[in-house]
């Protein structure tokens, strides 16, 4: 796939699923955004990619609207337009209903939910002018529920079915699709979903046992798979929610 010339604005991108689609983009040609929530976290995140011409921070904190259009407004400064928009950033948390509380629903959306929705909102000027595309970043928690992930499950759900309406909303000339993996070899999945366990090797087991393949994806198939709905060979796909989780939303016994 090849992105030279290409100008890409990934929120979340300082680690990561944004981070490995930062490198695909990077390999393919474009110039990208790198979006984490403080100027020091995208810094972080450039270091890790290498550095370099093509690497531009855009920080800001896509859970306030003000947050969304700062993001799209830097990325837009350092490169002068907008090809692709990928939303990535996004947070999880695994409790019961019963726990859950008011300041956790409000963050999992703020974030998840309504910072898509601004940040394409933001962006949408700019990515009309190119014909560009958006990649969302939703989840197989988005196409399916899963015990303990109620409110997860709700802000995915949102982020597919918000993608299938602007798909309509904004053809012909921007197209629009979203991703949906399952459990991801991240540091998020790692700290929040394992670490924190009373017994974290048999919660990763759990997880490679929820999984027909048995195993966690690499970041960087996630990342490939972004990178393929937003190239020229996706030019007659949107609307699309793409499983690429090792079988989860197949079915279970």
């Amino acid at each position: 796939m090849t992105f030279t010339g290409k100008r890409v604005l990934i929120t979340g991108s300082s680690r990561g699923i944004g981070c490995a689609a930062a490198e695909v983009f990077l390999a393919g040609g474009a110039t990208v955004a790198i979006n984490g929530r403080s100027a020091a976290s995208t810094q972080d995140g450039i270091a890790a990619l290498g550095g370099g011409e093509r690497l531009v921070a855009a920080p800001g904190d896509v859970g306030t609207v003000a947050g969304c259009n700062a993001i799209v407004a830097a990325a837009i400064a350092a490169m002068g337009g907008l090809d692709v928009l990928v939303n990535s950033a996004g947070i999880g948390d695994s409790r019961p209903m019963a726990e859950c509380d008011e300041e956790m629903w409000d963050a999992t959306m703020n974030i998840n939910l309504k910072g898509t929705f601004f940040c394409i909102q933001a962006a949408h000027p700019h990515l009309k002018k190119t014909r560009g595309n958006i990649v969302n970043v939703a989840s197989d928690a988005g196409l399916i529920g899963e015990k303990g992930l109620s409110v997860y499950c709700a802000s995915k759900a949102g982020v597919v079915n918000l993608t299938r309406a602007l798909a309509l909303e904004l053809a012909p000339d921007v197209r629009i699709n979203s991703v949906c993996p399952g459990y991801v070899d991240t540091d998020m999945v790692r700290r929040d979903g394992i670490e924190q366990a009373a017994d974290p090797k048999a919660a990763e087991q759990a997880l490679l046992d929820y999984t027909p393949l048995r195993r966690l994806a690499h970041p960087a198939e996630i990342g490939k798979a972004i990178a393929y709905l937003a190239s020229d060979d996706a030019v007659f796909i949107t609307g699309a929610a793409l499983q690429i989780d090792g079988g989860t939303t197949a079915g279970h016994p």
